[in-house]
């Protein structure tokens, strides 16, 4: 069986990308008995902006979107969206709209121990985000995720606390706008195939069976 690394580049307060991972974990369990995957999760911020303490989410988006009509209409396809595959979207209850810096740092720390916690930690803040109205921009949010995900809370709360890889984030961003990506979710398929978007299971189960399928190719030419 191939097996496919993908990183996606990803920002937890972007519905698309929750959207996309939820596509994503179908087409993989659609794949499952011809395909491997890895998932790695890579940092994008959509408001870089912000202040550490966050902003007015209602009132930023409707300056961003172009009034509260505009935003309505975006919620209103985005639930319908989720819920078809398992999302249940509280847009409401998002009051605050936060600086996901901090948040991206505990990516890279849960990482760092392995693939799964990563898992959990993304699940578990997408989930506190969009489904919970919980500030992942909160340091006690943070350390509760991080906690539940397996890792040591007194650890994290002291790496927050400093500026612990602040720069390796800002960093890793900066390679990928210059890679081209100027949206996310943005897939990239063993480092050479990029799929951007939060893509249907069909076509996101079609790529993955089409480059394993040119990786097994590749290795019987070299045989």
């Amino acid at each position: 069986m191939e097996r496919i690394t993908i990183d996606i580049v990803s920002d937890v307060v972007c519905p698309w990308c929750y959207l996309g991972k939820a596509r994503l974990e179908l087409a993989i369990a659609e794949v499952q008995d011809e395909v491997g995957v890895d998932i790695n999760w890579r940092p994008y911020r959509l408001n870089p902006d912000y202040p550490p303490e966050g902003v007015d989410q209602k009132k930023a988006l409707e300056q961003k979107l172009g009034g509260a009509e505009r935003v309505a209409q975006g919620h209103k396809m985005l639930t319908d969206l989720g819920r078809e595959v398992g999302i249940n979207f509280d847009f409401e209850a998002i009051k605050i709209g936060p600086n996901t810096l901090d948040a991206h740092r505990l990516i890279q720390w849960a990482g760092t121990e392995d693939r799964e916690k990563q898992e959990k930690v993304v699940s578990a803040l997408f989930k506190a985000n969009f489904e919970e109205g919980r500030n992942v921009g909160d340091h006690a949010v943070l350390l509760d995720i991080a906690e539940k995900a397996g890792l040591d809370r007194s650890v994290v709360a002291t790496l927050l606390s400093s500026n612990a890889d602040r720069d390796l984030i800002v960093g890793e961003i900066d390679a990928a706008q210059k890679i081209g990506v100027t949206g996310v979710p943005f897939f990239i398929f063993d480092q050479q195939y990029a799929v951007s978007g939060a893509q249907t299971p069909d076509v996101l189960a079609g790529a993955l069976r089409d480059i394993a399928k040119m990786k097994a190719e590749a290795r019987a030419g070299m045989n």
